[in-house]
């Protein structure tokens, strides 16, 4: 069997991938980019393309040459700069739904989510909801999973957010602490898919993937704490909606600069309608129960590595925006102070040494706003390391005396290369 997998290296898209393979089936993967997807699943074929672009049955016919089974794992938690719900959830199904019909392709596998409905309160529960009706409608042999909160090694949207706040220092603020939900492990929904695929569950019906009992949220970050290694949280406010307000916007501003931050406020409200599903069906047709939380922790790491990533996500924020100020107001308060930054270069001129000025205001504020836009980040980044070291390079030469100015402008440039380094590194997004 050939499988195509839509959002291949994402969170459940890579391990349905392996588990596919796993199980002897040849697999394409879908992505946005082919580089990444050869990077994190190397042995398999890749097919670049981007879900909001393939509206049209005909765009997806020649994709599904020779395929057998599509899984569409692929999804997008909320509008921004990148993602448009309505597209990605809806439209592209609706076309692709047209062309597998024609391609002779067997089986169709959706991954929606709980809580998918046309009238649901936010709209990536909406959209998803009209997704999963083209497929429904479809002649094809659908399955339409809708997993729980899912729980694996990686970490990305509502896992990425109990991560973070798991690794809050001495104390986890939580809003909607007492919000219930059910989680799943990620190797069990890529195990339904491949029961799905091998005809071993019945077709045409809708099965939420998900433990028995539900738990707090406040629960589900303990138990994480507890497994990723760090001691139990000293204090845990419990904060009332209003206050993650704020924060869920700049979450939500920050995502049309194309970050996809986990405090966005569909994460936030989601968690707070509760995660429930009813996992009874699932359990008639394998006769088998999935796995509760403290099954799926016992068989996740808990190394020096997830806590240092549980640590980093709260700091890397800070860290972004911190270096993005520095260089703009660096270019800025230059660009203002044209005369008073000139005069620290009297050997070179008063005109070459206001246009030196200039320039480099110009390119500070180039890299400070690079940093604060996803795909020019990590790029601004490395940049702002090398820039910083043409600065003090030209700096010695030009003004050395400098290095002896009590404020030490040269000596602060150094931590600031420090940081442009480390984000450099963390940037990467898969």
């Amino acid at each position: 069997m050939k499988v195509l997998v839509l959002g291949g290296y994402g969170f459940i898209g890579a391990d349905v991938i392996r588990a596919c393979a796993s199980a002897g089936f040849e697999c394409v993967g879908l992505g946005r980019s082919v580089a990444t997807g050869r990077r994190l699943l190397p042995g398999v074929d890749w097919i670049g393309a981007d879900m909001a672009r393939l509206v049209d049955a005909e765009e997806w016919r020649t994709l599904l040459h020779g395929v057998d089974a599509v899984v569409n794992a692929a999804g997008a938690l909320q509008d921004g700069a990148r993602d448009h719900l309505e597209t990605i959830h809806h439209r592209a199904i609706v076309a692709l739904v047209a062309a597998a019909e024609k391609a002779g392709v067997k089986r169709f596998i959706q991954i929606s989510a709980p809580g998918a409905d046309a009238g649901a309160s936010t709209a990536f529960m909406r959209t998803k909801a009209m997704g999963d009706a083209a497929v429904r409608a479809s002649s094809l042999d659908w399955v339409v999973f809708k997993p729980g909160l899912v729980i694996g090694r990686g970490a990305y949207g509502g896992t990425a957010l109990l991560r973070m706040l798991a690794g809050s220092p001495m104390m986890t603020p939580l809003v909607h602490a007492s919000a219930r939900v059910q989680t799943v492990a990620l190797d069990d929904v890529a195990a339904a898919v491949v029961a799905a695929l091998k005809g071993e569950v019945p077709v045409r019906c809708d099965y939420d993937l998900a433990e028995e009992e539900p738990h707090t949220l406040r629960e589900i970050v303990r138990s994480l704490r507890a497994q990723i290694g760090f001691a139990p949280a000293r204090i845990e406010p419990d904060l009332p909606a209003w206050v993650a307000a704020p924060v869920s916007a700049l979450a939500d501003a920050a995502g049309w600069f194309g970050w996809r931050s986990p405090l966005r406020s569909t994460a936030m409200k989601v968690m707070g309608e509760n995660v429930i599903a009813d996992p009874a069906p699932w359990r008639a047709a394998t006769g088998r129960a999935l796995k509760s939380l403290d099954q799926t922790l016992a068989g996740l790491p808990g190394s020096a590595q997830e806590r240092l990533f549980a640590r980093a996500q709260l700091a890397l924020p800070l860290m972004l925006v911190a270096l993005a100020g520095f260089w703009i107001a660096s270019g800025a308060i230059g660009l203002a102070r044209i005369n008073e930054a000139a005069a620290l270069l009297p050997d070179i001129g008063r005109r070459t040494a206001e246009r030196m000025v200039v320039a480099g205001g110009l390119v500070d504020i180039a890299i400070g706003v690079g940093l604060l836009l996803r795909p020019t980040s990590r790029a601004a980044a490395a940049l702002s390391v090398v820039i910083a070291a043409v600065y003090l390079v030209m700096g010695g030469i030009l003004a050395p005396h400098l290095w002896a100015d009590p404020l030490g402008p040269y000596v602060k440039i150094i931590p600031a290369m420090t940081l442009g380094l480390a984000l450099a590194i963390m940037l990467e997004e898969r």
